[in-house]
């Protein structure tokens, strides 16, 4: 009898934890403009309340994916200052700017896996390393010229070297997307070969314009903020349109 009622208690613990997992609210639009702007990548539920389609989905997803803050906002003056219209999960980054929404009514299934999806997705950052995930966000952003630094990550200086180029991201937001690609992977051997590249040639940085599908890599050299800083300018300016293109592979995708 005690084991059993011990047993009973244990298990109602465990639902009551699961089932009281809140999400930070946002009561205004001064605290959501605020909470847009603390980080790389945010997502707002604009929901009615606890009890809104898809609340309790959006907050176990959270639970799943910690490296992206998310709160709800039931704040009417905070959704008319985003055009939020109704219950809406909406992603938030900055690295072009651009939001991505979920309409509730629209959606056909709200599930948790389906949030974890639509948010790893899209979850582009300044650095943004390249992968079957977030390829569909990097090809379907706005943003169609890349940065790439590809280096082999894990190896002697490489965090050192993707903080120096990352830094420059925000200079060139909404112009460039800054990509790592990681040449220690063998999926990204394909990414290489379009560039003329070998894992052991590493680092190097290159440009990759969607709209012309032409790419240029910086020559050979100490992959320093000023010189990155400068062939980015060059491709904005139009200098590299006349240059050599890197590799010999017809595209079809990174």
């Amino acid at each position: 009898m005690l084991i059993g009622l011990f047993f009973f208690v244990l298990v109602s613990c465990a639902l009551a934890e699961q089932e009281d997992v809140l999400l930070p609210r946002l009561n205004d639009t001064k605290a959501t403009e605020a909470f847009v702007d603390s980080a790389e990548v945010v997502v707002i539920g604009f929901l009615e309340g606890e009890e809104s389609h898809g609340y309790r989905e959006l907050a176990a997803a959270a639970k799943r994916v910690q490296s992206v803050s998310v709160a709800v906002c039931t704040s009417r003056d905070a959704w008319a200052r985003y055009a939020v219209r109704s219950d809406t999960i909406a992603l938030f980054r900055k690295a072009d700017k651009r939001r991505e929404n979920l309409v509730i009514a629209e959606a056909k299934k709200i599930e948790p896996d389906g949030l974890v999806n639509f948010i790893v997705v899209n979850e582009l950052r300044y650095v943004t390393e390249y992968n079957q995930a977030t390829a569909v966000g990097l090809f379907n952003s706005d943003v169609k010229t890349h940065l790439l630094l590809f280096a082999n990550k894990g190896g002697e200086g490489f965090q050192e070297l993707k903080e120096r180029v990352g830094a420059l991201a925000p200079e060139f937001t909404g112009k460039f997307l800054f990509v790592l690609i990681n040449g220690a992977e063998e999926s990204n051997f394909r990414s290489l070969r379009y560039f003329g590249l070998k894992a052991s040639a590493l680092p190097r940085v290159g440009i990759y314009d969607g709209d012309s599908d032409m790419k240029w890599l910086l020559p050979p050299g100490d992959v320093s903020a000023a010189r990155v800083r400068d062939f980015c300018e060059a491709f904005l300016r139009g200098e590299l349109k006349e240059a050599q293109q890197a590799g010999e592979e017809t595209k079809t995708e990174l």
